[in-house]
């Protein structure tokens, strides 16, 4: 059996004190209490009583770290001390539609990391549909309960399969996402767009994709699943190849070879 740090333990404690309920809510989308917070983006019920869980059981463990959530924004610690980055529901509108694709996704963030920029040296991300729980600390590999995660050894464009999210009402830039697939998807044996950041990074960690690609997404979509990429031995960056992904959520992640090949596309594309 694969030994992590306890922060590891905290994070899989937690995930798995909120996945019940969320299972529960699942099986009874139709009762729920949904309201919106822009065009095409829905809160529920769900998400709410998730994150609270997941507050609560990180707050016990450090007590004086900040939190960050997707629903109930930032709450502020001791500035010196690393905090948590969550997404209690990542792929809520598959939940409200009774698709069982979304996954609960936890990272730590450490104040100051390389350069004085804000570093995520561990994230979990955790699929309560299949009991999956992907996690990943820096400089110890990324994992699948204790199996070591590679990503894909493919390096032939023609044999990849990419995945990517695609702009809907009132989110994303559809003229650059048109301009980057039409130049992607003539290469490759296919893409696919399940519908939650997390797991896509997740899975590109475990080699079920060889790539991905979006923008805009939010730090608690993709600080786990950036860290879990890298720690399978992927590459990482924003559209322009830099290291700026978690900055400004635009991701572009794969192996060496397929990564390179993709940075070459989008290069082209977005002149």
């Amino acid at each position: 059996m694969v030994s992590h740090s306890g922060l590891i333990t905290v994070m899989e404690r937690a995930a798995r004190k909120a996945a019940p309920r969320l299972r529960r809510d699942f099986g009874e989308t139709q009762e729920l209490q949904v309201s919106r917070k822009g065009p095409a983006d829905f809160v529920s019920m769900a998400d709410k009583r998730a994150e609270q869980t997941l507050y609560e059981e990180l707050k016990k463990a450090r007590p004086d770290w900040g939190f960050v959530g997707e629903e109930g924004g930032t709450v502020e610690g001791d500035p010196s001390k690393p905090r948590w980055i969550v997404d209690p529901l990542d792929g809520t509108t598959n939940f409200l539609h009774g698709i069982p694709h979304f996954a609960i996704s936890i990272a730590v963030e450490e104040p100051n990391g390389p350069g004085g920029r804000p570093e995520i040296t561990q994230g979990l991300v955790y699929q309560p549909v299949t009991d999956e729980s992907f996690w990943a600390e820096k400089g110890r590999g990324a994992w699948l309960y204790d199996r070591r995660l590679r990503v894909s050894s493919r390096r032939d464009m023609s044999e990849a399969l990419i995945a990517t999210g695609i702009p809907f009402l009132g989110h994303g830039d559809f003229k650059e996402y048109n301009a980057i697939f039409d130049a992607v998807a003539p290469q490759v044996a296919g893409i696919r767009r399940f519908g939650a950041a997390a797991l896509d990074l997740a899975w590109v960690a475990a080699g079920r994709y060889d790539g991905f690609w979006e923008s805009p997404l939010k730090p608690w979509d993709i600080a786990a699943g950036i860290l879990l990429v890298r720690e399978a031995g992927g590459f990482v960056t924003d559209y322009r190849g830099a290291d700026r992904a978690y900055e400004k959520g635009q991701v572009l992640a794969a192996n060496d070879q397929i990564h390179s090949k993709l940075h070459k596309l989008l290069a082209t594309a977005l002149r």
